[in-house]
């Protein structure tokens, strides 16, 4: 790395926005409120013909943006990526051992679902759970998965920086269901749809949306389960995903199990016209890749700050997770929270869970030109908490 001359001078421009954090996101770029939800159904039932329009279009367009097969299924419900998954989880598992491979937080919360509240751990009678963990910046090893378990496991590590880099390890002849939550991950990274059974996300993430909403994506392997396997716990209304002992179809088509907010359909709805018009998700993947590639020239060039994720090709586009040599987690805070009183960058500290140091948003609603001032903004910053601390 080359040690570049700490920035002294404060800068004099400001990102257009300043939000970089991991969730709720930046919204797209030009995004006004008043013409993006001109359209909603406001003060509508979801249950009305119009509510259950808006929904079904969110559907579709999402799937054929994502290009998900023709015969999987996509569904709405409320909780975010959190209920989305844990439906899944409480619904689906139990059959076979549960291989859980985790890395950070969202996968470790995964892990304990699977171990303390669900009963499929052989001391619980269950046919057993194996943890395949990694610590904070490295990915396990995914190939000790066994095909013939169900294999639960998070696409991107929005509190790590460390994503799955390809679908390889997956076998196309397994036995056991996969499980992804693909939340900060979906839209930004590839998705090899024949080697996963579940997807889940938040439209928070990669498409600026707002929060408390989730999709479920299942495969006809999940729909099957659903329809065979009836768990020996009870299930909450919120998780029920069959009637009679067949999968809900109404679900997957117009009509979640409760109420959605018709705003932040239609807020979802925006995201999605968003995507069309810049010509598809390959779009949003090389915005992306295009804002990670700012912040790694200035991690490159800059001698205090190195990514979390220490593997290149694991390395999250979307969440970036970076460690800060020579700063302690107090001066860390008076970093952050100098940025936030500027109004230069917002939420970019890392998660309470991961080791301290910083976490940025590079996803497509991202503009690069605010990516560099912000970076600007931190060098600043670092310079200046540092030279305090030191007087």
């Amino acid at each position: 790395k080359i040690t570049k001359k700490k920035m002294s001078n404060k800068p004099t421009n400001k990102p257009h926005s300043a939000n970089f954090g991991s969730g709720p996101c930046a919204k797209r770029p030009g995004y006004k409120i008043e013409e993006a939800l001109k359209d909603s159904a406001l003060g509508r039932s979801h249950r009305s013909e119009l509510g259950k329009q808006k929904i079904g279009f969110a559907l579709s367009e999402t799937k054929r943006l994502l290009q998900i097969p023709e015969d999987y299924r996509v569904g709405l419900v409320t909780g975010s990526d959190t209920c989305a998954f844990e439906m899944a989880m409480w619904s689906l598992l139990g059959p076979r051992p549960v291989d859980v491979c985790c890395w950070e937080s969202f996968g470790k919360g995964w892990l304990v679902d699977a171990t303390k509240q669900l009963p499929l751990a052989e001391s619980k009678g269950g046919k057993g759970v194996f943890e395949i963990q990694a610590e904070y910046g490295l990915l396990p090893d995914l190939s000790r998965t066994n095909p013939s378990h169900d294999i639960v496991f998070t696409l991107n590590g929005t509190t790590s920086g460390v994503k799955v880099p390809n679908f390889g390890w997956i076998s196309s002849d397994r036995e056991g269901l996969v499980l992804c939550d693909a939340t900060s991950g979906i839209f930004a990274q590839d998705i090899e749809w024949s080697k996963v059974d579940v997807v889940t996300f938040s439209w928070q993430k990669v498409l600026g949306g707002e929060a408390g909403h989730g999709i479920i994506i299942l495969s006809p392997r999940a729909v099957e389960r659903l329809e065979t396997y009836t768990p020996s716990w009870p299930l909450p209304k919120l998780f029920r995903m069959t009637k009679n002992g067949k999968i809900d179809e109404a679900l997957f088509k117009n009509s979640p199990i409760n109420t959605p907010s018709l705003i932040c359909v239609e807020d979802y709805l925006d995201a999605l016209r968003w995507v069309n018009s810049l010509g598809g998700v390959s779009k949003l993947q090389e915005l992306t890749i295009t804002n990670f590639q700012v912040l790694e020239e200035f991690v490159n060039r800059t001698s205090w700050i190195d990514f979390l994720a220490k593997e290149p090709n694991t390395r999250s586009t979307t969440s970036v997770c970076l460690s800060v040599h020579d700063c302690t987690e107090k001066q860390l805070k008076s970093i952050c929270s100098l940025l936030s009183s500027e109004g230069v960058a917002y939420d970019i500290a890392s998660y309470p869970d991961a080791p301290p140091g910083l976490r940025i948003w590079c996803g497509a609603t991202v503009l690069a030109d605010d990516l560099k001032i912000a970076l600007e903004w931190l060098e600043w910053a670092h310079t200046k908490v540092l030279s305090e601390e030191q007087k």
